[in-house]
């Protein structure tokens, strides 16, 4: 476990893009995290990235040691106003940091920060065979929403994609 005197979390910037999308690579061999099926480009994320901002839709990084140990990502749900404070979240761990609570810290900050970003509601996009991510956020309050059966292919298996959400008050 991680103490708090042991990493640093801000505001994701240009340069670290980079280590941002080799996170992302990391997961895709696993076939649990992303539905991805080959590793993805710094110039492929440059639009995601500039689709985030510190006062609206955040993308932080994870530092310790002096090198970015995870992200997480608040990304606009539907794209249309009406859903303004609804966000998707998205957190990526290199490997060696899994299993030492990141995940968790990355959580509660995304829940503490809900009230400054304006959101009532977060929520997830989860492979239902992810049992370690769906873990992770039923600790946090987060129920099942929506279940989309058999919508992803991963090496010849059909996955299912759970919506998982936590309204913040």
């Amino acid at each position: 476990m991680l103490k708090t005197t042991d990493y640093t979390i801000e505001d994701a910037k240009l340069e670290d893009l980079a280590s941002i999308v080799a996170i992302y690579n990391e997961t895709i061999p696993s076939r649990q995290v992303t539905a991805d099926l080959e590793p993805v480009t710094v110039d492929d994320r440059l639009k995601w990235f500039y689709e985030h901002s510190p006062e609206h839709r955040p993308l932080w990084i994870m530092k310790s040691g002096g090198s970015i140990v995870a992200w997480l990502s608040f990304q606009s749900f539907y794209g249309r106003p009406a859903y303004n404070g609804t966000a998707e979240i998205s957190i990526y761990i290199t490997a060696s940091y899994r299993s030492k609570g990141v995940g968790a810290i990355l959580l509660q900050h995304a829940i503490d920060a809900c009230p400054r970003l304006r959101l009532n509601n977060l929520v997830g996009f989860v492979f239902g065979h992810n049992e370690p991510s769906l873990r992770l956020l039923r600790k946090f309050g987060f129920e099942q929403w929506g279940l989309l059966p058999r919508v992803a292919v991963l090496d010849g298996i059909e996955r299912d994609l759970i919506i998982i959400g936590l309204r913040v008050e």
